[in-house]
């Protein structure tokens, strides 16, 4: 396979599954214990989760532009 290919084959591979392990992490902790959910008014636990939501996203985000702003060399030619 041509390195270009590959390359991009595998930022996409690393892009999907950072998605997903991102998404099963804040899942888990979510529902399982609760922290996703107010059930009569809104506790310190629910503050913490949704800050570590919002401040996990901007970090994938993040990590997102780093990995897609390097040129693919090879891919052009």
């Amino acid at each position: 396979m041509e390195p270009g290919i590959k390359e991009f084959f595998r930022r996409l591979v690393t892009t999907m599954s950072f998605l997903v392990l991102w998404m099963a992490i804040n899942i888990a902790i979510g529902i399982r214990y609760g922290y996703a959910f107010f059930e009569d008014s809104i506790h310190w636990s629910n503050v913490i989760f949704y800050i570590w939501v919002l401040i996990s996203l901007f970090a994938l985000i993040w990590f997102y532009t780093r990995l897609w702003k390097k040129p693919i060399e090879h891919l052009n030619d």
